[in-house]
């Protein structure tokens, strides 16, 4: 591990992955990747570009007429388990590397993150070979029958906040349908999925089935979304980026499912626990180690009005306990922001919260503010994590989603009134609700307008349960038996027995 170490000085590269080797970008180019922590350069990778994105998509083609479309679908699951089985040895190794990469606390990558990759392998293996179609009985003149097939090439789009995890779940899923795929890490943090592609190399996955394309979003991720042979695009990300994707590939009209956007409502009732209500709505919803970058932050925390003063005097004190720093030391609960744009943004937050009218109750430095001028972390992403109150939901403040270890906390006074600004918003991926009312539990997570609802806990995932959002949310889900029929087509077969 010495070579991912800080003490060690030297800059990574790492490789694409197109038609089954290991190779830079055709141009010779190579873009940094910074360690958030030190805003120093620790890697490097490909300057991926369409000249690239074309090998890679003929690959993939290819593969899916040759090879992996003929193979039988308990040897494609077979192949599936020997990468699972592949991430095991290199779990801690890969660890530091997206930790280093995105700056998410090691304790999250090492005992999260990266074990759910293999996780999802196996799970996806077993889906694989349980695909079936089924009869419909029309008329006794005729049969017809309905059957199931991969789409072809899937292009797929991984953000940086959880680039490992979400990479398995994707094209786990899209491997066990029967597709071939092309992915496009993102720049800030590739390194973890150009080393996750060398384990379909070794677990002997036909050339051309996995192929990995790092580059800029505005090159290789565009040449993606306009590819007329990419049948596909799966992508994890902005929902501006995604109206971007939805521009470039309407020409060649193909299906796309996206996982976007939030900024999800925390509900906490006054007949609560408020202790589990109050670690789970700061250090589960929002201040974790991913520093708030998270697409299903709980980052709209609505108190029922009663216990309102009560509740801020709790999170605050679990808040300013939060102990913020290196990512790769295991006593750290909370790291940087992961990328120097986003820090900027998430700083904009900071002053716009205060513009607004918004008293922030703890936090709100950032940067060299936060350690001080002499700490070697000064130079890194480092945000406070902050709450505000004395805003409402019509503060952009509050609607906007910052993508940072940044809160509001808004008073309500009954059910009707939390629903209504749960559901005052463009997005909807998620809510969470505490409350020891089960009745008003059902009765409002079936009027949230969400993809997920979590009662008396949160940011709950699990890679057989289906997961995305409604509105700005995006559609099409990931992970669960649901996914995995976002990767198919649906073909109607008649035969007349008149």
């Amino acid at each position: 591990m010495a070579d991912y170490d800080r003490a060690d000085t030297r800059v990574r590269r790492f490789q694409n992955l197109i038609d089954g080797q290991s190779r830079p970008a055709a141009n010779g180019g190579w873009i940094d990747s910074i360690d958030p922590a030190t805003g120093q350069v620790w890697a490097q990778i490909p300057d991926g570009r369409a000249d690239d994105v074309d090998a890679a998509v003929a690959a993939a083609k290819r593969a899916f007429r040759g090879p992996w479309r003929q193979m039988a679908a308990a040897q494609r699951a077979a192949l599936l388990r020997k990468v699972a089985d592949l991430v095991a040895p290199r779990l801690e190794e890969l660890a530091v590397i997206e930790t280093r990469d995105n700056g998410k606390i090691i304790n999250d990558t090492r005992a999260g993150d990266i074990p759910a990759i293999a996780q999802m392998f196996h799970y996806w293996a077993g889906a694989a070979d349980k695909i079936h179609g089924e009869t419909i009985q029309v008329s006794p003149a005729s049969v017809n029958y309905v059957q199931r097939e991969p789409i072809g090439v899937v292009g797929i789009i991984v953000p940086w906040n959880s680039p490992g995890s979400v990479f398995a779940a994707k094209v786990g899923a899209a491997l066990a349908a029967g597709n071939t795929v092309v992915v496009k890490p993102a720049e800030t943090a590739s390194c973890s999925i150009l080393v996750l592609a060398e384990l379909f190399e070794q677990a002997g996955f036909p050339p051309g089935v996995v192929n990995v394309v790092a580059g800029l979003g505005a090159e290789a991720g565009d040449a993606i979304a306009g590819h007329p042979d990419v049948g596909k695009i799966s992508f994890t990300g902005s929902t501006l980026t995604a109206r971007a994707i939805t521009r470039r590939s309407a020409e060649a009209i193909k299906p796309l499912s996206f996982e976007l956007g939030g900024k999800s409502a925390n509900i906490v009732f006054a007949d609560a626990d408020l202790d589990a209500a109050a670690i789970g709505v700061t250090t589960m919803g929002i201040f974790n180690g991913a520093a708030g970058q998270s697409c299903i932050a709980g980052s709209r925390i609505l108190v029922q009005r009663p216990i309102y003063d009560e509740m801020i005097e709790r999170m605050v004190k679990i808040i300013t306990g939060i102990r913020l720093g290196d990512p790769m030391d295991a006593a750290s609960q909370m790291g940087p922001i992961a990328l120097d744009r986003q820090f900027e943004k998430v700083k904009s937050y900071l002053d716009l919260g205060r513009q607004e009218g918004g008293e922030a109750v703890c936090g709100g430095l950032a940067g060299e503010a936060v350690f001080g001028a002499g700490s070697p972390h000064a130079g890194g992403y480092f945000v406070q994590p902050t709450l505000f109150a004395g805003l409402d939901n019509r503060a952009r403040t509050v609607r906007e989603e910052i993508f940072g270890p940044v809160a509001c906390v808004l008073p309500f006074d009954d059910a009707e009134e939390a629903v209504a600004i749960a559901n005052d918003s463009n997005y909807g991926l998620a809510c969470g609700l505490w409350t020891n009312d089960l009745k008003r539990a059902h009765r409002m997570a079936a009027a949230i307008e969400a993809g997920a609802v979590w009662v008396n806990t949160y940011r709950r995932l699990h890679w057989a349960v289906p997961f995305g959002g409604y509105k700005d949310s995006g559609y099409g889900r990931d992970s669960g038996m649901e996914s995995l029929r976002g990767y198919q087509q649906t073909k109607s077969v008649w035969i007349d027995l008149a």
